[in-house]
């Protein structure tokens, strides 16, 4: 019975092993991101769209602690139609191709300045929901976040 009992545990352990190790490679991506690049991303949210055309921004911040800087090259979505880059002036609001992360610092997307422009919802919006956004960048590979619809009036940290 203890040979019996070794051999299935000895064969669980190795299983257990190979299922981490890959979890691991899938988790760094096969190792395709430079160990320089360490992004994540926080408190992301979206304005309930105020007008009838279901238009929304999205804002989020992102971090990279690692020695490198990256840069936000691509933005879309499963839910959406079409997700856009904006820098906003005093003035103006102009569609950008990417925008830079730097090392050891952060991306700020808010209200006022850099942000998303969500277009062609699969479905009208409303509070509570959560749209998948997914971030492609440069070196750093892809996030998909779920960012929260807020009440239009939200602000972070109120």
């Amino acid at each position: 019975m203890a040979a019996g009992f070794t051999r299935v545990a000895l064969t669980g352990a190795v299983l257990a092993a190979v299922l981490t190790a890959g979890a691991i490679a899938v988790a760094n991506d096969g190792g395709s991101t430079p160990a320089g690049v360490k992004l994540s991303v926080a408190d992301p949210y979206i304005p309930l769209p105020a007008g009838g055309d279901g238009m929304a921004a999205g804002y989020l911040t992102v971090r990279n602690t690692g020695s490198d800087a990256d840069t936000l090259i691509r933005v879309t979505s499963p839910g959406a139609g079409s997700v856009t880059m904006h820098r906003s002036t005093d003035t103006t609001m102009q569609e950008v191709d990417s925008l830079p992360v730097p090392a050891g610092g952060t991306l700020q997307l808010a209200r006022g300045g850099t942000h998303l422009m969500i277009m062609g919802w699969q479905k009208p919006p409303t509070v509570g929901d959560r749209l998948e956004i997914d971030l492609t960048f440069a070196k750093g590979g892809t996030i998909a976040v779920q960012v929260p619809v807020k009440p239009l009036t939200y602000r972070p940290g109120s």
